[in-house]
Order: C-alpha cells, then structure tokens, then sequence
C-alpha cells in the first residue's frame, strides 16, 4: 500500500503537536513499562561513557535522559524528533536533571541534518515503525555513524503477540465501521512486525550484522482506564479511526475498549501484554 510520504509525516507533526503535553504526563509510566528494554537496547548499543548518540525519534526524552546519563560528560547526545513540542519537553526533562549539553534537533528523520560519521550509534525506541519510508530513515541513521558504528531499535511485534493493542483496533473499527487497517501498510504500528520486515529494510539501507530478537514488555497500569486514558493522549491511531465519530459515539467506543480491556486485570493490577522486537546493526 502506497502512502504519501509528505502528507503523512505532515499529518503526524501536527498530531503530536496536539498530543504532546498529554504524552508527557505519562512519561512516568512510560518509563516504568520500557526502561527494561530500554537498558538492553542501550546495551546491545555499547552506549557508555563517551559516546556519541543520535536519539531519533525521542519524544519527550525519556530515553534521551537514560543516554545522557550513560554518555556523562565526554559524550554526545542528540534528540531528533519530527515534533518541536515534543522535543521542548525533552530538552527540559534533561535540563532539569543536569544534563544541558543535550542537544535537540526537529526535523524528518528521513533526511536528518547530521554531519556524516559524527555518531558512534543511533538508536530508535519505538519510531522505527512509524516513519513511512523506514529505509530512507535508516540510510540517514547509517550515513550518520562512524564506519562500524551501532544502530538499535525497537518497534512492535506481530499484532497477535500485542493484543491489548488489537482489542482496541477490533473494537474501533466496528464502531466506526470501517475495515482493519492493513498491518503491514506502511507508517502502521504493527508494520515492521511481519517476519523478517526489519532484516529486509536493514539490509537495503546498507546496514550489516542484523540481528533481530524478541523483548517482553508487558505495561503493568492501576486500571484498563488508565490504559485508555494513556492512548488518548498520544496521536494513536485508534484517534484517527474514531475521527469521523460524533463525540458520543467516540466516548462509546472508547467505554467499549475499557471493558473489553479487562480480560487483562490480574487481581488488583491491569497488565496488557506487549511484544516487543529489538533490531541491532553495524554500519
């Protein structure tokens, strides 16, 4: 399936614009749900002292701010993100840790702004999947490394293997009545999910030694209500199906999801099970 690439990036920007002081109040729970993965990206990456990272699409910093951390000092740390609202927000989470020398960049990932072999690694933590043009992304990732210098990603799994996530899809688009999105469509959450999807974009993108491995993740909330309100605020595309919904209708929906999103509860904690793939690469 062909998309624009430049409506849909523009589309993007400006949903997470919208979105962004809503995702950073759940960066707290954000970090408790991925800092596990999170440290064993950065692992597999050597991220430490010294280092030189480019954090493409960093959000709001969570992971920007666990780079800053490992690199100290003598290192490097760059945040790109399509959204400037976003990276104000990281930029300041840092600032507020001590870590000023952090530097932010908005713009396309697709066409990063970078000096060529100026980063030891660059890392993605859940991005990857929603560029349009992942290849594009990863030859600029690649042309901004050193000469066997890092690459490591997160993104998706299979929708199978994330089914909370597919409750909520099932359950919007029988409200809005319209099909399942293709998985694999590009930009698409569950997009570099498909077997062997990640190997393949690695190596048109010039990348070596790929290695792709399996990273349980579940996201352990209070409540299947604590779940809905976090993909409320983020630009999910659960938002764009409900779209064309009268506001009663959506909130219908989105009561729907909660009680469906039940089945998860496990005594007096809600823990939806997620599926993570973890992508390393050299240049």
């Amino acid at each position: 399936m062909e998309v624009d690439p430049v409506a849909f990036k523009e589309a993007a920007r400006a949903a997470w614009e919208r979105s962004a002081a809503g995702w950073d109040a759940h960066t707290p729970a954000v970090h408790r749900w991925l800092a596990a993965a999170t440290e064993t990206m950065l692992d597999l990456a050597a991220v430490g002292p010294g280092s030189r990272v480019l954090d493409v699409a960093a959000g709001a910093g969570d992971q920007t701010l666990a780079i800053a951390r490992r690199v100290g000092p003598t290192g490097r740390v760059l945040a790109n993100d399509l959204s400037p609202a976003l990276l104000a927000l990281a930029r300041s989470r840092c600032r507020k840790a001590g870590f000023d020398g952090v530097e932010t960049m908005a713009g396309d990932a697709e066409s990063l702004r970078v000096e060529p072999e100026s980063f030891d690694v660059a890392v993605c933590r859940l991005g990857l999947m929603l560029f349009p043009r992942p290849v594009h992304a990863l030859r600029a990732m690649r042309q901004a490394l050193v000469a066997g210098g890092r690459s490591c990603s997160l993104v998706f799994g299979r929708p199978d293997r994330n089914p909370c996530v597919a409750v909520l899809m099932k359950t919007a688009v029988a409200h809005a009545g319209v099909p399942m999105p293709d998985p694999g469509r590009p930009g698409g959450l569950f997009s570099l999910g498909i077997p062997g999807a990640l190997e393949r974009i690695h190596e048109e993108a010039g990348f070596r030694e790929i290695a792709v491995s399996v990273v349980d993740a579940p996201f352990e909330l209070p409540s299947a209500g604590h779940y809905i309100d976090f993909i409320r605020s983020s630009a999910s595309p659960i938002q764009q199906i409900l779209a064309s919904l009268d506001a009663g209708r959506q909130q219908a929906a989105w009561d729907d999801m909660r009680e469906r999103l039940e089945i998860f509860r496990d005594g007096d904690r809600w823990v939806g099970p997620n599926e993570l793939l973890r992508v390393s690469a050299r240049r």
